[in-house]
């Protein structure tokens, strides 16, 4: 035979490196996903429940509970939803709330007929504008706004009659900058607004009352959201430059100081994506807003002069909604390859099994106390071990697109979501009063009508 060239002896030892160490870093990840992941959901699920019992003893002092409020709803071609909307708002019993309706420039008949529909009710002022994005809609309507607090609210979204009351009411001292309410989904058709409607509850609001014990909460939801309209000012408003307008601004908030809390009794209905198109275009911009963000306030992380903003939330951004995922595929195929390669070994693939299902177990009492908390109903649940291993192979494909086209440093828009209207609001006669309208030939709208 003849001899082995030395090359073949290297390119065959680097191969078989590399795949032993590909294989350690595989079993590694595996492994530290499941034990971060026990670690996160033990250290929320801590927190809220503190936070549940804390907010039962404590009484809050309805301070500013009669205060006038302007409500800022920003619409693009919202047209299905808009009439309905403002109505909803009018239901309120909260005294003195102003309705100040931004149509962003759409290209439907938004605008037409909201101003249609309320020319005569002095409470609602309708405002059009060339399209510039929600955070320019929304700045453009807090500059209108007479009183002193805030209410921004998606179009699409239904409020409880209370709503607006019960966030009032935490604005008992001047260090309260704004406070978050509870975002659940009305328009339960399928399956897909099925697992959302779980996503709500036992991710985004338990996470919002998880970080409320330690004042760092990123996000007032813009479904909504109740703010200290110096707060918004001293934060600089609703940044341009960002998808995730809300938590940039939140995140500011906290920094300038300012307390942000969570109403869990301020509840919002808001219309969930029906199909799955619409789902991901709409969470792709969440995630990739929320990338920005924190990218824009990376300063604050592990930076200890910002608290739980610093030590706690932004690091929790960062681990598990940027890095860990990444890994997440990963650590599902070691899940995968660990039985296949142990199948004749029981005791190694059981432990392996044992580990996961544990974790699912685990997930699922967490699922059960926040449910609990909103009072939810608990057979919902039934579609959540579906949710776990579905939904989140959409959120990794959600997440990898977001990465490269930060990557690649391109821009988003706000992007166009088809309204169905389908969740359900309440009605009740308007009251007569006056309508303002603009023309939208200039950047800044001019106002026209009575005053």
């Amino acid at each position: 035979m003849p001899p082995v060239h030395d090359d073949i002896v290297n390119l065959n030892s680097w191969v078989t490196t590399f795949i032993y160490w590909a294989g350690k870093f595989l079993f590694g990840a595996f492994w530290v996903a499941i034990i971060l992941g026990f670690a996160r959901i033990f250290l929320l699920g801590t927190m809220a429940v503190m936070q549940y019992f804390r907010s039962r003893k404590k009484v809050i002092v309805p301070g500013t509970a009669r205060h006038s409020v302007s409500i800022i709803v920003p619409a693009y071609n919202e047209e299905v939803n808009a009439v309905k909307t403002v109505k909803n708002l009018l239901l309120q019993d909260c005294p003195g709330i102003e309705i100040i309706f931004v149509d962003d420039g759409s290209k439907d008949n938004t605008y037409k007929v909201v101003a249609g529909a309320f020319a005569q009710n002095d409470k609602v002022h309708v405002i059009t504008k060339p399209n510039g994005g929600k955070a320019s809609a929304l700045n453009l309507g807090i500059s209108y706004a007479k009183s002193e607090f805030v209410v921004c609210i998606d179009a699409d979204t239904q409020l409880m009659p209370d709503a607006v009351s019960q966030m009032m009411k935490y604005f008992s001292t001047d260090d309260i900058g704004a406070v978050a309410g509870n975002v659940k989904v009305g328009n339960n058709k399928n399956l897909l607004t099925q697992w959302q409607s779980i996503e709500y509850t036992t991710a985004q609001n338990f996470d919002r009352r998880a970080f409320d014990l330690i004042n760092a909460i990123t996000v007032v939801p813009g479904a909504i959201g109740a703010f200290r309209k110096e707060a918004i000012e001293k934060a600089g408003g609703f940044a341009i430059d960002t998808l995730a307008e809300d938590c940039d601004l939140t995140i500011r908030i906290l920094r300038n100081g300012y307390v942000v809390r969570n109403c869990t009794e301020a509840i919002a209905v808001t219309e969930a994506p029906e199909t799955l198109g619409q789902f991901m275009k709409q969470r792709f911009r969440w995630s990739y807003g929320v990338m920005q963000s924190f990218w824009k306030n990376r300063d604050a992380c592990f930076n200890p002069r910002y608290k739980g903003l610093g030590m706690v939330a932004l690091p929790n951004i960062l681990l598990f909604q940027v890095i860990m995922p990444l890994f997440g595929p990963f650590a599902d195929l070691m899940f995968f390859i660990g039985l296949f390669v142990n199948r004749n070994s029981p005791e190694s693939s059981h432990k392996i099994l044992l580990f996961y299902i544990l974790f699912l177990l685990v997930d699922v009492a967490v699922s059960v106390i926040a449910f609990a908390f909103e009072k939810e109903k608990i057979y919902k649940l039934v579609w959540l071990i579906p949710q776990r291993f579905v939904y989140r192979q959409l959120m990794y494909v959600v997440l990898f697109r977001s990465i490269r086209k930060a990557i690649k440093g391109e821009g988003q828009g706000w992007g166009i979501l088809k309204r169905t209207g389908n969740v359900v609001a309440v009605e009740k006669p308007l009251q007569a009063g006056r309508q303002i309208s603009t023309t939208n030939t200039t950047d800044s709208p001019i106002l026209s009508g009575k005053s």
